[in-house]
Formats: structure tokens, sequence, C-alpha cells
């Protein structure tokens, strides 16, 4: 009887295991307050992946310290598809410099596998309204010239897109600003346009209909070539500095060994999503531009970013 009932439970184990994916929900943890551009862009895309894959799709918002505390859920979930990671450009910036201070509590290089970089979002540095400056060229004269003025500039964390710049500008130029850490970019946009932070910036997507209506001000973006959204507004490299061309975007990531035709089926669904007609016509709407990579590429951009940030984050010492 022992052997018959053992025998039973490992059928229906091995039944259990052999349900296609997904057979039950599947979580998308976003390791930023609600509301961030890369919330909008998770819950977007959740929405058309369950109505197409038959299963709910939860997002579940667990931010701080620069987005590593969903990112260190996500490496030690299991790794079975249903517990995935939203992230953007923040995600090699933050964890090279918690590598360089011993605090990574994952590896991002050993700890994750890419299913698609869903859109590419614009970089873009901002300023409250009060901020006597038009352009970040002229911002550091301003600093330069009066050494009195006590500003602080906001950022998404340690290692984030705007810690890493503007310490990089600090250090080539010999201005000097206070670094105010934030849990997310709605808070930090929430303390710039009441003026408690004089700078700040992220995804275009955070900062685009405020930058419209007057409640902040667009100093720079952060790429190779002005961004259509704004056109009147210079890139980083045209003021004369050249710090960091980031590629800004938002991606999934599954933990490593997660099955590849897992991976495989949840990049397909997240690429249908983001070129679903309405999806795709929103996320236009708030300056990010549908992609869906395979993870190939994805793997491609995350290693080309670590690279490119490690050094500069390691001579700057960038670790809290």
């Amino acid at each position: 009887m022992m052997r018959l009932l053992a025998a039973l439970f490992a059928v229906l184990a091995t039944a259990a295991s052999a349900q296609p994916f997904p057979s039950k929900p599947i979580r998308i943890i976003v390791p930023f307050p609600a509301g961030a551009t890369t919330d909008i862009i998770a819950r977007l895309v959740g929405v058309r992946m369950q109505e197409s894959m038959g299963q709910p799709v939860l997002v579940e918002n667990r931010g701080g310290a620069g987005g590593s505390i969903g990112a260190d859920a996500v490496a030690k979930a299991a790794p079975d598809g249903y517990t995935i990671l939203m992230h953007n450009v923040t995600f090699p910036m933050a964890s090279v410099a918690l590598a360089f201070a011993n605090r990574a509590p994952y590896n991002i290089d050993s700890d994750f596998a890419g299913i698609s970089i869903a859109v590419f979002v614009p970089l873009v540095i901002t300023a409250h309204p009060s901020v006597p400056a038009n352009d970040l060229r002229e911002l550091v004269a301003l600093l330069k010239r009066d050494a009195t003025l006590k500003y602080a500039y906001g950022s998404t964390g340690p290692g984030s897109f705007m810690h890493v710049v503007i310490e990089a500008l600090a250090r080539d130029t010999g201005i000097q600003m206070t670094h105010i850490p934030y849990k997310g970019a709605a808070p930090l946009k929430q303390e710039l346009i009441a003026g408690r932070i004089q700078v700040g910036g992220d995804q275009l997507s955070s900062s685009l209909a405020d930058i419209k209506a007057g409640k902040i001000k667009a100093l720079a973006t952060n790429g190779s070539k002005r961004i259509p959204e704004l056109p009147e507004v210079p890139t980083v490299r045209e003021l004369g500095f050249p710090i960091v061309e980031a590629e800004g975007w938002n991606g999934l990531f599954a933990p490593a060994k997660t099955p590849r035709e897992v991976i495989e089926r949840l990049q397909r669904e997240t690429a249908a999503a983001v070129r679903h007609p309405e999806t795709a016509r929103r996320l236009r709407e708030i300056g990010a531009e549908p992609v869906g990579s395979s993870p190939a590429e994805q793997d491609a951009i995350l290693k080309r970013q670590v690279e490119q940030f490690r050094p500069i984050i390691k001579e700057m010492r960038i670790e809290n």
C-alpha cells in the first residue's frame, strides 16, 4: 500500500510539474513605489499579459535602496517564471555601487535571466522653476559663481542615474550639491515640485507632463540626440558635459535558472503587450518607445552598461 501511495504521489507531482506555463498567477515585482515610470509600464504590460495568458498578472511594489530590495526578492524567488522583476537603467548602476560597498544582496551578473527590454525611455535632468538656470551649463556656472548656494539634488537611491550623473558632474566641474535619496521617482518629483530640492531627474515618463505644465523645467537630456518630446532641450553632450550617456530602458527579468521555454513564453508575451496598438499609444504618450527585445539583446545591454558604469562608479566611490 505504501509503495502504491508513493507511486501515486509521484505521478501527481509529475503531472503538476508538467502543466503548461502559466498555471497560476504571475507577480511582477516593481522595486519602486506606485506611480513611478517603472510601475506604470509594468501595469500596462501586466494587463495585456493577463488577457493573453489567461492568468492574473499582479504588480507588487517593493521600493527602497535604489531598487535593490525588490531585485533581491526576485533573485531569491523560485526560478519558475511566476515571480519576475520590472526594472530600469538604475539596475546596473545601483548594483555596481552596492557591489563596491560590499552591500549587494545579489549578483547582477549571475542571479538574473533577461526576458525582454519592454521600452526605451529617455532620461532627463530637471530643476525647480525658481532655479535661475535654463540648462545644465547655466546651472554649473551659477553654482561656481555663488558658492553660498545650498542646492540639493534628488535621486532614486545610491548608484541611480541622477546620483551617478550629478556626482560625475561635481567631480568634473568642482560644484557642490547635497544628495537626497528617495525611494522612487514619484516622491522625488513631489519634493522637486514643492521646491524642497532644487534639482532632480529620472526617466522622461516621470516628468514629461509636469515639464509641459511648467511645474518643473528640463535642463538637459542624457542621450546621444535630442528627444522629439522636448526638442528645445539640449543633451548633456551638447552642453559640454559628456558624463554618462546611458540608454534609458525598462525591462523584465526572471531569477537565474528559469527554464528557457518559460523565458521565451514571457518574452513573446512582453513583446506582444508593448506592441498592442492601445498599449503602444499609451506608452508613447508618456515618452516611452515600445521595444519587446529578445533575451539576448537585453542581456547585451545590461552587460554593456555594467561595464560602462563599473569604472566610473569605482573612481567616484559612489557607495551610499
